[in-house]
């Protein structure tokens, strides 16, 4: 048993020796070699760094991204930065030579560190925190869950929320008795025309219990004042799912500020971790609200959402996305992408036949934009104009349904996107109206 023993501990020594030495040889020299973020000049504020391209041009250098298309879909999930991705590496290295035993004995406590880091970040305690494979998957959770509702009790959903999300607020109709309600927000819309939204909905709603609010959506991109409308409904005895997919990462935010009890988070879209990362918020004392998952004993947070095995490799990558990430700044990462967001509409407002959805206000706009051509509402015409773009100018962007004013067509840039990327939208655009 000594024997053994001590085999196992110098094995444990060697794994992240080992793991580095397999990652470097898997992911290549080049890796190895990523440059390192420039310093921000002293003084320099965060709108002036975002037309600053020889600085941008240093954030792009450290992404190994295809130039076969323009990708201005990048609101599907973020590409990891060469020293996450080079973390990531190492730890699926590592998690490989382990196996189970890593699994079982060495990973909860690299875990334990990584929710900290991750707490921390966010704001929160590490008991209002849990480690999922997305949002989905936490405000399904969540709102699946969610145990306040009696029948009759009504539920609030709005068209620019995420339709897996608009499936499960139909669903507590079922699930609960409760009676969904769904509502649309004008287009384009104000931030005060958001708070008059959903004010008017909470006075029509007098048997409401449970409200869905996103921070920002991924079909137009509006970033809603989110802490506002929680604290009307928090007057009402109103509880709010917070959908902070798109906001964590791209919005100075922190989540205990959004006046939500329940949030879904998500780390692989703007903070850049591997695929498959995301987290659950459960504000300290809420946590009876919510179910344990389908029956799971109760130890509090961590039984309201079962993900299996995970990627363990992904969730120890984290450390590496947020380090990557507060080097650049999330304030100068939200004037880049407004930078590149502005640009392109900008460059097609004169356009009659292409009509802007969203609002010019910065309060209000994100990184998310989009667009329709004028008399374009359905799914297959969008779909078709994505693909338009695609094979006529070589820029990859992505058709959104849902809003009942129509379907759309999405642009999203990203930190390494390039304004000379941004105007080959603005061409192919053009070349469409010609």
């Amino acid at each position: 048993m000594d024997i053994q023993r001590r085999r196992l501990l110098r094995g444990a020594a060697a794994l992240p020796l080992a793991a580095a030495a397999g990652a470097s040889a898997s992911a290549g020299a080049d890796l190895e070699a990523a440059p390192v973020l420039p310093p921000v000049p002293p003084g320099r504020t965060p709108e002036q760094l975002a037309h600053d391209e020889d600085y941008w041009a240093a954030v792009a250098a450290q992404y190994d991204l295809t130039d076969e298309v323009a990708m201005l879909d990048n609101g599907y999930w973020g590409a990891m930065a060469r020293p996450v991705l080079r973390a990531y590496a190492q730890a699926t290295a590592e998690v490989n030579r382990g196996n189970a035993w890593f699994g079982r004995v060495a990973f909860p406590r690299r875990l334990h560190a990584v929710r900290q880091r991750l707490a921390g970040f966010l704001g929160v305690g590490e008991d209002e925190v849990v480690f999922t494979r997305g949002a989905t998957e936490a405000l399904q959770a969540l709102i699946g869950g969610y145990n306040r509702l009696r029948p009759g009790d009504q539920v609030l959903y709005a068209d620019i929320d995420y339709d897996s999300t608009i499936t499960a607020m139909r669903w507590l109709g079922a699930r609960r008795g409760a009676e969904p309600v769904a509502i649309a927000l004008p287009e384009p819309c104000s931030r005060e025309q958001a708070l008059e939204t959903y004010a008017r909905a909470l006075q029509r709603t007098p048997r409401l219990k449970l409200m869905l609010l996103t921070q920002v959506n991924h079909r137009n991109g509006m970033l809603l004042p989110v802490a506002e409308i929680a604290a009307l409904a928090r007057a009402r005895g109103v509880d709010v799912i917070v959908d902070a997919a798109h906001a964590i990462g791209q919005v100075d935010t922190r989540i205990d500020r959004l006046e939500a009890d329940f949030a879904g988070i998500n780390l692989h879209k703007w903070i850049g971790a591997p695929v498959g990362v995301g987290a659950m918020y459960v504000r300290r004392g809420r946590v009876d609200a919510i179910d344990p998952y389908m029956g799971d004993p109760d130890r509090g947070i961590d039984s309201r959402i079962h993900t299996g095995t995970a990627n363990f490799a992904g969730f120890l990558a984290v450390p590496a996305a947020l380090d990557f990430h507060e080097a650049i700044g999330v304030r100068a990462k939200r004037a880049r992408l407004l930078r590149l967001r502005n640009q392109w509409r900008d460059g097609v407002r004169d356009l009659p036949g292409v009509q802007l959805l969203g609002t010019d206000a910065e309060a209000s706009s994100s990184a998310i934009a989009s667009f329709r051509l004028r008399g374009q509402v359905t799914l297959e015409q969008n779909i078709q104009v994505a693909r338009r773009l695609l094979e006529q100018a070589g820029v990859f962007t992505v058709h959104r349904d849902g809003l009942v004013q129509g379907a759309c067509v999405r642009v999203t840039p990203g930190v390494f996107t390039s304004p000379a990327q941004i105007e080959r939208l603005v061409a192919g655009l053009r070349r469409l109206q010609a």
